[in-house]
This record gives C-alpha cells, structure tokens and sequence, in this order.
C-alpha cells in the first residue's frame, strides 16, 4: 500500500523505518534485527531584543536548538515489528544533559509528566492493524495538527501553538492507512491539567486525517481535563506543490480553539490560534516564513527563516522572529522557567548549524 505523507511524518515522529526490514535493495533477506545510534547537534548565536528592556535588556548569546543523542531497535518477526526507542535531549550551550526549553525545572516536570533528561523512552509494536506505542513519546494531536508548522531550525520553532509535545506514560495508537484514511489516539496517565485537588487529570486525544495526493487534512481534539473541562480542538493543512521552477512549495496551516469553563487569560473559552506556514526549497536553499496569531501566548508572531544545506550531514541556518506578547523569549541560555512574561515580547536574530550524525 502506498504510504501517505501523513503516514511517513509519523512514521519519522515515531522513529520507525518507513520502508519494511524484509528485504534490502540487493533483494537479499535482511537482518530482522535492526540497531541505530544517532546524534544531532544544535546550536545557534543569537541576539534578543525584549519590547521592554527595563524586565531584561538586549544580549547577544549563545543557545542550544535542541540538540540530541538516541537510540533505536526493533526485531521484525515477518507478522509485526517490536521497537524500543530512547533519546535524550543535549543542552551544549549551559554543558548539561537537558532539554534547553525543559532545563528540568517545568510544571511539567514538577507534575512528573516529563521525566527528567529524556525526550522519548517507549516501546511498542508495529503491523498490519498499525503502531501501538507506550512511554515518553511525541502525543498524536502534536504530529497530526502542530506539527504541520514546526518546521523552523532554531530554538523559537513551536511556540505557536496551545497543545504539548510529549508527555510520558502515554499510550499511543496510529491506524494504517485505509485508502488515504487514517486515525490516532492517545491516553496519557495523568497528563493534562491540575484538577480541584492539585493533582493533574488523565489527557485524550483524538484526530483523524485524508491524504489525497500531497495534500492531507487532519482535524483532532485535545482533552485536558481539569476543573475548566479543558479540550482544545483542532485542523491543520499539508501541501506541496512540486516543479516550481526547479523546486518545490511546502504549506502547512493549522487553526486551534479553546473550549473550557475558563472565562479570561490562557485557556479562554473560545481563544483560538491560527497559523499559516510556507516554504520554497531550491537545491540546498530553502526559505521558510510564517504568521501567526495565538491569543495569550504570543499574540501576533512573525517568523521568517533560510536553510543551506551545506553537507549532507550539515545545514546552516538563520532566523528572525517577533513575538507581540512574551510566549518564547527568555534571558540568555535560559529556559521554560525563565521565560520573560512582563517583558511584553520582543524580537531574535539567530544564526546556527545543525549537525546529524
């Protein structure tokens, strides 16, 4: 069955391969047991400007954009496909095995929703009937309706959004696709909001996509739980265009809404974020830019990006991005813990590399 361009993002989200292991290209049988060790280094030189300099004046700085070292293994049965996954986050700029947004010290964390260090830890098992995960993992609405406009380089791509990337202790399932047809779910223990106790609520999710062409439209649901009856509600847009002059036209566009008991501030009933994402890519060149409006967590965010694609291994990059409320910007090398709300945004110009190995 031809693999949709949803269904090989998730495949790449899930760290399986997205060919099968049965055969090599040589038309040999090949190894039913499969072991990959990786790395990617990120870093970037930036310098920050926040709207208001009497919270934080402007610095230049070095930061780390997410750099991380893991591993991969599965052992293919001919019926289905055992995996196990582990990768933990890399923060080059302060010398410490952290995540450069977590740094170890988040709600999240404090909630034991995260576990320290690692970015993903599962296992699971893959076949016919698709992929059933459970462990520290990307959450199926992040991949089916954020992921659509993640797709800048350095430190500040993602903020845009309402919904979480990760959360451990979370059982995951991606159906296969049925004639461009597909769906996931997600059940994370306790990982959604703090509940009239203090303790934090079980989170589902729930999407469902079509692939026609290169072009898929997913639509999900976020539920949160908590005291407000938190759910976040979503749609997103992936299209390429192909042969533009001698490359090719990316657009990702998502829309997501509140609905919740919450009646001002983050999580307002009715709030919603739109983004729209678009990228040309012309041999090594490619040149990203997107506008967004996310109430309460940003406001109007303006992102324009270049990619040289120096080596195969190695890219080049430079980003500029604005933000009219504070959502992202935060003191020199820090993180999530100090981010600098009262400095009513601001603006980053950074330049950096990432290398994979």
């Amino acid at each position: 069955m031809k693999k949709s361009l949803l269904a090989a993002s998730v495949a790449f989200a899930l760290g399986l391969p997205v060919s099968g292991m049965a055969e090599s290209s040589s038309g040999e049988e090949a190894s039913a047991f499969d072991f990959d060790f990786y790395g990617s280094i990120r870093m970037q030189g930036e310098y920050v400007d926040p709207d208001d300099n009497s919270v934080e004046d402007d610095y230049f700085g070095f930061r780390d954009a997410y750099s991380r070292i893991g591993a991969k293994a599965s052992y293919d049965t001919g019926a289905v496909t055992f995996f196990g996954h582990v990768e933990s986050g890399l923060d080059l700029a302060n010398f410490r095995v952290q995540g450069p947004y977590e740094q170890n010290d988040t709600a999240a964390h404090d909630e034991g929703q995260l576990w320290d260090h690692l970015r993903i830890a599962k296992v699971g098992i893959s076949g016919d009937f698709g992929t059933l995960a459970y462990g520290q993992d990307w959450l199926p609405y992040y991949n089916a309706i954020a992921y659509p406009v993640d797709m800048f380089s350095t430190y500040y791509s993602g903020f845009a959004t309402y919904t979480a990337f990760r959360r451990n202790n979370t059982l995951a399932y991606y159906s296969p696709d049925w004639s461009g047809f597909s769906f996931s779910g997600g059940y994370s223990h306790e990982g959604g909001n703090l509940d009239s106790d203090g303790d934090p609520d079980d989170r589902y999710q729930l999407t469902a996509s079509y692939t026609l062409g290169e072009t898929t439209l997913s639509a999900g649901m976020d539920d949160l739980g908590g005291p407000d009856d938190t759910r976040i509600y979503g749609l997103s847009l992936m299209h390429t265009i192909e042969n533009v002059g001698d490359g090719s036209i990316y657009v990702g566009a998502k829309a997501e809404r509140f609905s919740s008991d919450t009646d001002d501030g983050y999580g307002e009933d009715g709030d919603t974020a739109v983004n729209l994402f678009a990228s040309y890519a012309i041999g090594k060149h490619t040149f990203k830019g997107m506008v967004a409006d996310v109430p309460e967590y940003g406001e109007n965010v303006f992102h324009a990006g270049y990619d040289y694609q120096l080596m195969e291994d190695l890219k080049v990059f430079a980003e500029y991005y604005y933000e009219e409320e504070t959502a992202a910007i935060t003191t020199r090398r820090g993180g999530a813990s100090d981010t600098l709300w009262a400095a009513d945004g601001g603006q980053t110009v950074s330049v950096g590399f990432r290398y994979d190995f």
